[in-house]
């Protein structure tokens, strides 16, 4: 396997139980962009929580991450092949894929390499997806603490590449036919210790520690848990979704 970046391995558990789902109705739509559903390539899966959605979808699914932790997370299903893989170096056979998708991943992957790839496993006029999602909104207060800690705190622990989810991908290439996805964004509803869960899957917060020895959110805990008052009390959380969605001819 060529050797890619792996940031969130570290942090595996919390990025399983502290991400957002995405929408339901997303995979509906991908489903039926695809010329058949009889194979998707979930690509960059990490901890499946994409990849067992397709399998509802699709009569199989192969989801490849270069991640072991992450893969070892993952949920099961009869239909759904786990591997661990490279994105620019599948063993999908050619021609083999109807839907490819990537879930938080594009912006890691050495694309020209990974176009050659996603055109060589292609069925022809197969569907393809990467999706993104940067800042969460909660309310105003508890937006300003969390921008704080992203663009200051953190400010110099974030991997090259999170520049491309920061602009919702609009500098990566895609050369592709587009198609226009519906609007589609995340949802939870979440109580205070899931905030804090989230804020500990991202990969700065795991870098951070690693390069100075302290915990960055040692001084927002309790900032936040004042913003938030009632920490049972549930918060409707909002990510904006970005779906770059084409055809491969």
């Amino acid at each position: 396997m060529t050797n890619v970046p792996d940031h969130f391995s570290e942090q595996a558990a919390a990025y399983r139980d502290f991400r957002p789902t995405y929408p339901p109705a997303l995979f509906d739509w991908l489903a039926g962009i695809a010329p058949d559903t009889a194979l998707a390539w979930d690509c960059g899966c990490g901890n499946g929580q994409a990849s067992i959605e397709l399998a509802r979808r699709f009569t199989r699914v192969v989801a490849t991450d270069a991640s072991r932790r992450q893969l070892a997370l993952a949920p099961a299903a009869a239909n759904l092949a786990y591997r661990c893989e490279a994105a620019e170096q599948s063993s999908l056979p050619a021609a083999s894929a109807s839907l490819i998708f990537i879930g938080q991943a594009l912006h890691w992957f050495r694309h020209e390499a990974f176009y050659a790839e996603v055109r060589r496993v292609a069925a022809p006029a197969a569907g393809i997806a990467a999706v993104t999602y940067n800042m969460l909104t909660v309310t105003p207060e508890l937006d300003a603490l969390i921008g704080r800690l992203y663009h200051d705190t953190l400010a110099t622990d974030w991997p090259a590449g999170r520049e491309h989810v920061e602009n919702s991908y609009r500098e990566l290439p895609f050369p592709f036919r587009r198609l226009t996805a519906p609007p589609l964004q995340l949802t939870a509803d979440w109580d205070l210790a899931q905030l804090l869960g989230y804020l500990e899957s991202w990969s700065a917060v795991a870098a951070h520690r690693r390069r100075t020895g302290a915990d960055p959110l040692t001084g927002y805990r309790a900032p936040l848990r004042d913003a938030w008052g009632d920490p049972l009390q549930r918060r409707r959380i909002v990510w904006p979704l970005t779906v770059l969605a084409g055809v491969i001819e």
